[in-house]
């Protein structure tokens, strides 16, 4: 079985958005659809979710300049995952620290 849920998304974009319409990100599995993360988050945080939506995040191009030219790459691509719950449901990323 996959691990679907990889990571919270903690930042001070998704905090504010948190704050103010009570989504939550997450980074997941590339390979894992709506019905599987939300599954997921239902089960490993107790809260109903009403709705997922998914985006595909591609690396950044990454530069570096060294003495025998320039040396191109990429950071890793992902997938991120934004939940909206129910009315007056909250997920503490906190708790377990």
């Amino acid at each position: 079985m996959k691990q679907i849920l990889i990571r919270p998304l903690v930042t001070e974009k998704m905090s504010a958005i948190t704050d103010k319409q009570g989504k939550y990100g997450f980074i997941v599995n590339r390979d894992a659809n709506k019905i599987e993360i939300k599954q997921a988050v239902e089960k490993s945080y107790g809260v109903t979710v009403l709705k997922v939506n998914t985006i595909n995040v591609d690396g950044k191009r990454k530069f570096r300049y060294t003495a025998k030219g320039i040396i191109e790459g990429r950071s890793q691509s992902f997938k991120k995952a934004i939940i909206k719950l129910q009315a007056g449901e909250t997920i503490d990323f906190y708790a377990n620290v």
